[in-house]
């Protein structure tokens, strides 16, 4: 079964909790075992400490009455010694007793009756004695004849038999719920290993089989990237020889459409020596320079290692070139100069300007030196805010305001589809001396691959 991000993020936090929460247990029920540990082992000290008391008690009591019977037959008041102290240690013993017994509820009426039966045993040796010292000796042994300190010693022995009794109780039961406490430590220690042990191997098993499919879809990602990169290789290789075949078919259209193009022109300049009527052959002489225009653009473009794009500066300077030869027999003394920026323009735009550029350099030609004398200046340059400027400029007689164009008026019903074409806007501005026409237009970029 596949391993996913969120089932191995929640099966590990799940582990987490369960072993989290079987270490706790453990540490709980240490603290809780060690809390009653400490609390029997104060109980037992407490127990044993009771238990040696009421010994300490009794065995007091049995010195006074010993130390008492020793006085009484021998009247010898060394046997007084020992009976002070353990009158003073049966008082101390009592004391003890209370304070040790205070926790316990049920050994408070037993022990009231016990130091009550002690106080009565002493009161009874205390009367002998003093008896005894007083010269009373047969009203000593009366006394003790009545059997009534006897009585008082069994009574007090069974009182001090039941704390003992309670005592050893108490011990031998702390004792067994120590034994089961450690019991009970060993058990759930025990589970709560058992648990931590599975807990950490099925963690393990979770990370390692997690580990082993990462490890196997890496494999799989690296022979699927592997054979992407070959497919990506072969595809850009045919890519390649596609695009080359398709340059060298572009290439092959361009001098086609070329060689088309001259062999029209060829024909137009046949047509025009065979006609006799001058107006028709300056007609088809124009019209043979703008299929000139054309035809080099894709002269231009057949050798040329990106065909969606023309250098105007190539460009304009052979069309110019070929205007200065072709026009030479109009107007010898008229001078083309010309400059030109490099700036890349589309192949439509190219074809755009060329017609424009040789419709109003012809007209210079024309009609700016009837002397036949004079400049004519062409400039093509890029303005600050991106768009291309193209002016044709002369210092002839110059073009009036609102005077109509000269000739058939065809050329400028050119140049105004041209400029349309190109989104750009057409002016002539007049001097003093002569006439400026301008162009200016957005070039638009050949789109990338």
């Amino acid at each position: 079964m596949p391993f996913s991000n969120r089932l191995v993020v929640g099966a590990t936090f799940a582990f987490l909790v369960v072993g989290f929460l079987a270490l706790a247990s453990i540490v709980a029920a240490n603290f809780w075992l060690n809390q009653r540990a400490a609390s029997f082992y104060e109980q037992q000290i407490a127990a044993r400490d009771a238990r040696a008391a009421a010994v300490e008690l009794r065995n007091d009591v049995q010195s006074a009455e010993s130390a008492q019977r020793g006085y009484l037959l021998t009247n010898n008041e060394i046997y007084l010694a020992p009976y002070d102290v353990a009158k003073t240690g049966a008082d101390r013993q009592l004391s003890r007793l209370r304070t040790l017994l205070a926790s316990y509820p049920e050994a408070a009426t037993p022990l009231e009756q016990l130091t009550d039966l002690v106080s009565q045993k002493f009161d009874e040796l205390d009367q002998t004695v003093t008896l005894k010292r007083n010269g009373h000796d047969d009203q000593a042994l009366a006394l003790i004849n009545t059997n009534k300190g006897k009585t008082l010693m069994d009574e007090a022995n069974v009182f001090v038999a039941g704390l003992i009794s309670q005592a050893d109780d108490r011990l031998t039961a702390g004792a067994a719920e120590q034994q089961t406490n450690a019991f009970w430590l060993e058990i759930v220690s025990g589970v709560a290993g058992i648990v931590i042990v599975v807990v950490v191997g099925g963690a393990a098993f979770l990370l390692l089989s997690y580990t082993r499919e990462l490890r196997h879809t890496r494999d799989q990602v690296g022979s699927l990237n592997a054979a992407l990169e070959q497919r990506v290789i072969e595809r850009t290789f045919d890519l390649t020889q596609a695009r080359d075949r398709a340059e060298v078919l572009l290439r092959e259209v361009n001098h086609r459409v070329a060689n088309s193009l001259a062999l029209i022109s060829s024909l137009v300049s046949l047509q025009s020596k065979a006609l006799g009527d001058q107006a028709a052959k300056r007609a088809l002489s124009e019209m043979q320079e703008r299929i000139f225009a054309v035809s080099l653009v894709h002269r231009r473009l057949y050798g040329a290692t990106d065909a969606r794009s023309v250098k105007l500066d190539d460009y304009l300077s052979g069309l110019l070139d070929h205007l200065k030869t072709s026009l030479r027999n109009e107007a010898q003394g008229i001078v083309i100069s010309y400059e030109v920026e490099p700036i890349e323009v589309p192949t439509d735009a190219a074809v755009n300007l060329g017609v424009v550029v040789t419709e109003w350099v012809t007209n210079g030609f024309k009609y700016a030196y009837p002397d036949g004398s004079g400049d004519i200046r062409v400039r093509a340059r890029r303005l600050p805010e991106g768009d291309v400027e193209l002016t044709v400029a002369d210092d002839g007689v110059g073009r009036a305001e609102g005077q109509p164009a000269k000739g058939t008026g065809l050329g400028s019903r050119i140049v105004t589809a041209m400029a349309t074409s190109l989104g750009g806007k057409v002016e002539y501005r007049a001097a003093e001396r002569g006439t400026t026409a301008r162009l200016v237009f957005q070039p638009v970029p050949a789109r990338a691959e």
